[in-house]
């Protein structure tokens, strides 16, 4: 078998509107309308060229499970978020990238990444670390 990429990933959220707000005004995705009834609510969201599914469902307990969304500019990102009044930790090396994290309104875990000009893309390492 050979994976192509991510395609989507899902989380449990507390409330859906409160993780659709999140998930679309601060991080600039966008609500998908063609998510079928599958007997839980929840939503879909596109996030870059992956997607994003939330479930009305009870939240595990963060052991570092996290999301991780690539950005251009992560001090940009980060200022932005934290001007939209949320917590977001200082950026900090990662390889040779950076990383910051914020939690969305359930607790969950957002990782984003800013790849560093020697990080190999998908197509040099067979995969990527995230998910955008």
């Amino acid at each position: 078998m050979e994976t192509l990429g991510i395609h989507h990933v899902a989380l449990n959220v507390e409330d859906v509107t409160e993780g659709v707000r999140f998930y679309c005004e601060a991080l600039g995705g966008r609500l998908r309308a063609d998510r079928p009834d599958i007997g839980i609510d929840g939503a879909w969201i596109d996030l870059g060229s992956q997607q994003v599914h939330l479930l009305q469902a009870p939240v595990p307990p963060n052991l570092g499970q996290h999301l991780a969304l690539r950005v251009d500019d992560l001090d940009a990102a980060v200022a932005e978020l934290r001007g939209r009044g949320l917590d977001v930790g200082d950026p900090s090396p990662v390889g040779s990238g950076r990383q910051a994290f914020v939690t969305d309104p359930s607790g969950n875990a957002v990782e984003l990444h800013e790849m560093g000009p020697a990080s190999p893309g998908p197509d040099e390492r067979g995969g990527s670390h995230g998910a955008a």
